[in-house]
């Protein structure tokens, strides 16, 4: 299975276009990289991706990743379906991006799909082109293409602890932050020819019993690391809400991800949905230091990796790990 970061960053990116903090001002002036919204692209045979989730930034993404580009003459395009993890707008205004009469497949709860049926804007995703197919929790099954045909890869969607989208809140959100519901899952993927797995998580409330049993023993995990701390927007002044009132948990302190799933012997740990304002976006803060020595990656735009087939001695049997292939905990050297 071959892992394509398309997004990073938490909804707004980063730079978000109407922040000049700290992280955002030295983004803007070229001093560390530029990240877009959240999303992940999978395959099982580096022809037929599936994306996870769709970002407002979909049409930079594809042009930023070459396996993501037409491959035949006339109307064509390797992405055949989208798996989402919940309503929020940074999930699903990427599929406006897909309009143009090209056959799909649509994965989501009843809950989200619900949410698009109710929004006519959606009606652009042709219904005759574009299936929209409803993921019952913890039900694993096979990922197809619009026309039906197995794809190589599996999925099971699970709930975690979260919120509605904004937009759905309504005005009693405060009995409804951490619950679990279709609003907000996780995805765990896994390849049918070799069983290997992985979970992409961008929002989480909090680590239960249940979601660490589940992930317990991982080969890679993405995970929720939208701010570094609960207050981290109000001491920014980029905001007026804590983590835990957005359905995020803080990635540090001792109720932080970091001490959650310490211990946990996920084999690759990486952070992703980053907000603008997290420390972890610069390579030389303290905190991006403490997160790595705690075996930690951040996500970045760009990034490839791949769950490989074989063992580590069948890979320098064939010549070595490519580019494409990282073994557990592989780090790359912070810039100097």
């Amino acid at each position: 299975m071959r892992i394509r970061v398309l997004g990073a960053a938490a909804g707004g990116g980063f730079p978000q276009w109407n922040c000049n903090c700290e992280n955002c001002r030295r983004a803007w002036r070229g001093e560390v990289p530029a990240q877009t919204q959240a999303s992940l692209a999978v395959t099982a045979d580096n022809a037929h991706w599936f994306l996870l989730n769709t970002s407002p930034d979909l049409r930079a993404q594809i042009l930023a990743t070459p396996d993501l580009h037409p491959k035949q003459i006339g109307r064509h395009s390797p992405i055949v379906g989208v798996i989402l993890t919940n309503g929020d707008v940074d999930a699903v205004a990427g599929l406006l991006s897909l309009r143009e009469s090209q056959r799909l497949a649509v994965y989501a709860t009843n809950r989200v799909l619900s949410v698009l049926d109710a929004n006519g804007i959606f009606q652009v995703l042709n219904p005759d082109l574009v299936a929209r197919r409803g993921l019952e929790l913890d039900r694993p099954i096979e990922l197809r293409n619009r026309d039906g045909a197995p794809m190589g890869l599996r999925v099971t969607g699970f709930s975690v602890p979260g919120k509605p989208a904004l937009y759905l809140e309504g005005t009693d959100i405060d009995a409804h932050l951490a619950e679990r519901s279709e609003n907000t899952i996780g995805l765990e993927i896994e390849e049918t020819a070799t069983g290997k797995r992985l979970f992409y998580i961008p929002g989480c409330a909090a680590i239960d019993a249940p979601l660490m049993a589940r992930l317990r023993g991982a080969a890679l995990l993405f995970f929720d690391g939208t701010l570094w701390r609960d207050d981290e927007m109000i001491r920014a002044g980029a905001g007026a809400k804590t983590g835990r009132r957005m359905g995020h948990m803080s990635v540090s302190g001792p109720y932080g991800t970091m001490a959650a799933l310490a211990g946990s012997g996920i084999a690759r740990k990486i952070f992703i949905h980053i907000n603008n304002t997290n420390p972890l976006h610069r390579h030389d803060s303290a905190e991006r230091a403490e997160a790595e020595a705690a075996g930690w990656e951040i996500a970045q735009d760009g990034m490839k990796l791949a769950l490989p087939r074989d063992s580590a001695r069948e890979l320098a049997r064939l010549g070595g790990s490519s580019p494409d292939i990282k073994l557990p905990r592989r780090r790359r050297p912070r810039p100097a």
